[in-house]
């Protein structure tokens, strides 16, 4: 038992070791595809000895700087719910990935681990509670503040999130329809089939328009333009209006959860997790009567790496959307949620339905 428990710790330190790396790495990504896209040079002044590496070492000088810049609370906020609203925000959004299958079961020191932290039965409906629960660090954050601004993004918050959840949960019916299981592991596991002896029985290609519905609804959920109502970063509103120092820096952080939260679960409900194409057990067996034996340890490394690199595909799309589009008017964003990807989802599920009665 204690042998388990410490299996599930180094688990748990490790994939949020990974969630938390990877955010730092995206706040480069960020700043050097905005450069790129606005033909400019971008963050390059931090370097370590001389040497700057395209700017790779400035998210540890902008951490190092949130850690020490003076931590302001206005005189007239409620101090206590001040705190606590940025820690709500990252705490929800990180605990999401201990959920989430990285790889397949690899076996070490003659036990099979799986590499995943928790097996969870309704894993669903964990992430989605989860990513809910988040909605109460924006709330917190505008009403301690006792800003209207601050007041004004966190309601804006609320009711977006609110709105496109009922979004988010229509399009994954649909694929629980079609994959009868709650459990993210299980569903990876049913994805590792073929389509017409050829294409890989990914999510996307049996729910293209669920998927496209929880896209949309899950990339308005992270806040970020052309959906960012509650932050406003072209107006003087904003949930963390009021917030300077490690705390905004907590805020700004849990943004980035939300990508990855986002490219993460894309990859394992839509694109296969970490199945590859035509990989199995003992290597590849491709369609037209090819095979390629590799050893258990090479197929479980290739596995993961898919997986990341899916990843980090999704957190680049992201980005890439961010500084592509502009942002919507509030109307806008609200007629969307509930005008066009409601009623999408509720289509996707009837379809669903009379596929899976007409078979």
């Amino acid at each position: 038992m204690l042998v388990d428990a410490l299996i599930v710790l180094a688990k748990a330190v490790l994939a949020l070791a990974w969630t938390l790396l990877l955010a730092l790495f995206l706040t480069w990504v960020e700043r050097k595809e905005s450069a790129v896209i606005q033909d400019r040079v971008g963050a390059n002044r931090a370097s370590v000895m001389g040497l700057r590496l395209f700017g790779l070492f400035q998210p540890l000088a902008d951490a190092i700087k949130m850690f020490f810049k003076e931590d302001f609370t206005p005189s007239f906020a409620q101090r206590a719910l001040h705190r606590l609203a940025p820690a709500l925000s990252f705490f929800f959004v990180s605990v999401t990935v201990v959920a989430v299958p990285f790889g397949d079961t690899v076996h070490l020191f003659g036990r099979a681990v799986p590499l995943q932290v928790v097996d969870l039965s309704a894993a669903v409906l964990f992430a989605l509670a989860m990513l809910s629960l988040g909605t109460y660090g924006i709330l917190v954050s505008g009403w301690a503040s006792a800003s209207r601004f601050a007041l004004i993004g966190s309601l804006r918050g609320a009711a977006q999130l609110i709105s496109y959840e009922a979004a988010l949960g229509l399009s994954l019916v649909g694929l629980v329809m079609v994959f009868p299981s709650l459990s993210l592991a299980r569903i990876v596991e049913a994805q590792g089939g073929l389509l017409f002896g050829f294409l890989p029985r990914w999510g996307v290609f049996l729910q293209p328009l669920g998927f496209a519905v929880f896209y949309i609804a899950g990339m308005a959920g992270t806040k970020r333009v052309p959906f960012d109502m509650p932050e406003g970063e072209s107006e003087i509103i904003g949930f963390y209006t009021e917030y300077g120092g490690l705390k905004f820096g907590l805020f700004m952080f849990a943004d980035f959860l939300e990508v990855i939260v986002l490219a993460v679960l894309s990859t394992t409900l839509f694109f296969g997790g970490w199945q590859v194409p035509w990989l199995g057990g003992e290597g590849f067996a491709f369609p037209w009567g090819g095979r390629l034996a590799l050893a258990p340890w090479a197929v479980s490394a290739l596995r993961v790496l898919a997986f990341n690199l899916k990843v980090l595909f999704f957190c680049w799309l992201q980005v890439l959307t961010r500084w592509t589009y502009p942002r919507f008017r509030y109307d806008q964003v609200m007629d969307l949620g509930w005008k066009v990807l409601v009623p999408l989802g509720v289509v996707n599920i009837l379809a669903t339905g009379l596929v899976l009665a007409a078979r």
